[in-house]
């Protein structure tokens, strides 16, 4: 390699250097990271995961609108809900079974809808972890339905909020269909009892 080659690679990299030199310095800076930034977990949920799913027509899936209809996508991870006036839609985010022995798919409906809803782990539960209490009621900390519960025809298999932000998006529950609990609450008033449901 000639000295002119050489003196050329050098100088470029000398320049790159003392260019990067001030950026590096902010970045090992406190100053570089904001520290009046409130809390993720008091933060309105996103939906990140937007293209991992995508709109769906009722009619795919419903023969009528009724009261409303619901989708849970196992596959997707997504909840739909489109309401009986035929111009409402809301797509959300969703936990799913941990497995495909605890998913139940197929039709069903909305039979009960509960603000704050007290929890009672299954027997199939507290045989998987004997530590489970036997109930915990609506608002306590840690209870794993969050702030509103939709009861679904199949006992035992709820669309519900969840305290546990990382569930989200997951295989994660006992065959529950769970949401960020902002969106279960903003949910919560559109459904109705009756409102059809389809798990697929």
């Amino acid at each position: 390699m000639s000295d002119k080659a050489l003196s050329r690679r050098t100088l470029i990299l000398t320049g790159a250097a003392a260019l990067s030199a001030p950026a590096l310095a902010r970045a090992q800076s406190t100053d570089a990271f904001p520290t009046d930034e409130p809390a993720i977990r008091d933060q309105v949920p996103v939906q990140r995961n937007i293209s991992s799913f995508s709109t769906q027509n009722w009619q795919d899936h419903f023969d009528e609108l009724g009261v409303g209809c619901l989708l849970a996508d196992i596959t997707s991870r997504a909840v739909h809900y489109w309401g009986g006036d035929g111009t409402t839609y809301r797509l959300y985010p969703s936990s799913v079974p941990l497995s495909e022995e605890l998913t139940k798919r197929g039709y069903t409906e909305i039979v009960r809808k509960t603000e704050f809803p007290s929890w009672t782990p299954t027997a199939s539960m507290r045989e998987r972890d004997p530590t489970l209490p036997v109930r915990m009621e609506g608002g306590e900390p840690g209870n794993p339905l969050g702030t509103r519960a939709m009861y679904l025809g199949w006992p035992a298999y709820l669309v519900h909020g969840t305290h546990d932000t990382r569930k989200i998006g997951r295989q994660s529950s006992s065959g529950c269909i769970g949401l960020y609990n902002q969106h279960v609450e903003q949910l919560y008033p559109l459904v109705q009892v009756g409102t059809k449901v389809r798990l697929v």
